[in-house]
């Protein structure tokens, strides 16, 4: 399996959202957890959702109730819908799983 390619970041305004999407290679994809995780700058990455092959989903607490992960395992693709995004929410996004490869990630700015 290859890297992980993110897509979907850009700059938006403080309560706006935005839908990343994952595509990664590979036919394990639908036994694999799949997670998102960023990287602000100056500062190391992050854990930020987590979606298991069975559709059990976790969140860390700056974004719970903001941010949905979602994955369409006909299409090998993992998404991340965000929603009133926050200045502090300003990162380099990546999606991964346990033992794979990074990615170069997807930029997201919130101007506030």
């Amino acid at each position: 399996q290859g890297q992980p390619v993110e897509s979907g970041g850009g700059l938006v305004q403080a309560g706006g959202s935005l839908r990343l999407s994952c595509a990664a290679s590979g036919s394990r994809f639908s036994t694999y957890t799949w997670g998102w995780y960023r990287q602000p700058p100056g500062k190391q990455r992050e854990w930020v959702a987590m979606l298991t092959s069975g559709l059990s989903t976790t969140y860390a607490d700056s974004v719970k109730g903001r941010f949905t992960i979602s994955r369409d395992n006909a299409k090998n693709t993992v998404w991340l819908q965000m929603g009133s995004l926050k200045a502090e929410d300003t990162a380099v996004y990546y999606c991964n799983r346990p033992g794979g490869t990074w990615g170069r990630g997807t930029l997201v700015t919130v101007s506030s």
